[in-house]
């Protein structure tokens, strides 16, 4: 890859850091402040691998990883006109045939070698689909959720202890969100039939958007999106028990904007994109996804206006999910 970067990513600009990872906070005390380290994960920003390619998910199917992707009607390398999902081998660059033509804002999922994707059938639409296969060519689908009224948008799925967990982005009607957008949670037994689980919503009292749902060590543990002034959009993790009760870290955000998004990590970048890059605004890290692999947490996520004009990056954390989550909360 050209262009990539070997200094760790230290997040949360405004904030008094250091290259080592470790932040310096403290509570105010007479004569000044107490200082005190706080180690935070080190996220390595890789650079820029596509233009126009938002929502992707990172998942190991059969030993290998892939790179599920939801392309847009006006991704640069898609001449249909309409909306599809695909997958990527990250190692070859081999692509499978699209699938779910026409539905939007995907994401993947897999258990014991069937490979689950959901979306939905339009930007705000009441129906979450799901579409499982276990070669990536065949594909059955059914309606996994629907919700008469209610404007769905995006979706992250993982197993919890006795039960799948599904994240979802609601952004109508207002009696139900609150502050657009708002994240609710369902839950199912097999991956197909899912029911909203009550009592348990993320957050009506502001912007939360874009999740990724993950379950550790009797934890769940989820990134979202968060609408600051500027605009500013960063990603903040969050941890719950319950789903009904959220644990803020202090170490938020995960990440922000920052100049290495700007690289190239792909030389198969033209020169025309390359160029967009430079010019680009950067106001948003959003989209968050990952999955732990080759003992590397592998994390897509997207950066640009927050207006469509939008860029597809990587990073990595070098350790375990396990260990990724959990340096978030010190203890």
């Amino acid at each position: 890859m050209t262009g990539r970067s070997d200094r760790g990513y230290i997040g949360d600009e405004g904030s008094k850091r250091k290259e080592d990872g470790e932040r310096l906070r403290g509570p105010l005390r007479p004569g000044g402040y107490e200082e005190e380290r706080m180690p935070k994960p080190i996220i390595r920003k890789l650079g820029t691998i596509d233009c126009d390619m938002v929502e992707t998910t990172p998942v190991v199917f059969r030993g290998r990883l892939y790179r599920f992707e939801y392309v847009r009607p006006n991704y640069h390398g898609n001449p249909t006109g309409e909306s599809y999902f695909r997958f990527v081998d990250v190692e070859s660059g081999e692509m499978t045939p699209p699938s779910a033509r026409g539905y939007h804002l995907g994401s993947a999922h897999v258990r014991d070698d069937v490979v689950y994707v959901y979306g939905v059938e339009r930007w705000g639409g009441s129906e979450v689909r799901v579409f499982w296969s276990e070669d990536l060519e065949t594909w059955s689908s059914r309606t996994a959720l629907e919700l008469p009224g209610w404007g769905l948008y995006n979706t992250s799925v993982c197993k919890g202890p006795d039960r799948f967990v599904m994240a979802l982005e609601v952004g109508e009607p207002p009696e139900v969100v609150g502050v657009r957008f708002t994240i609710y949670f369902a839950e199912s037994q097999d991956l197909l039939d899912w029911k909203v689980v009550p009592g348990c919503v993320f957050s009506k009292d502001r912007y939360t958007a874009c999740p990724v749902v993950r379950f550790s060590k009797g934890y769940y543990y989820m990134i979202y999106l968060e609408a600051k002034p500027g605009p500013l959009y960063e990603p903040h993790i969050v941890r719950s028990r319950d789903l009904a009760g959220w644990e803020d870290s202090p170490l938020n955000p995960v990440m922000s904007p920052s100049p290495e998004d700007k690289l190239v990590a792909d030389p198969r970048l033209t020169p025309e994109q390359r160029k967009r890059l430079e010019r680009a605004v950067n106001v948003n890290n959003s989209d968050v996804d990952l999955c732990e692999f080759g003992g590397k947490v592998v994390i897509y996520y997207s950066w640009g206006d927050q207006l469509g004009t939008e860029h597809l990056a990587q990073a990595v954390y070098e350790g375990t999910l396990e260990k990724f989550f959990e340096g978030f909360f010190p203890t």
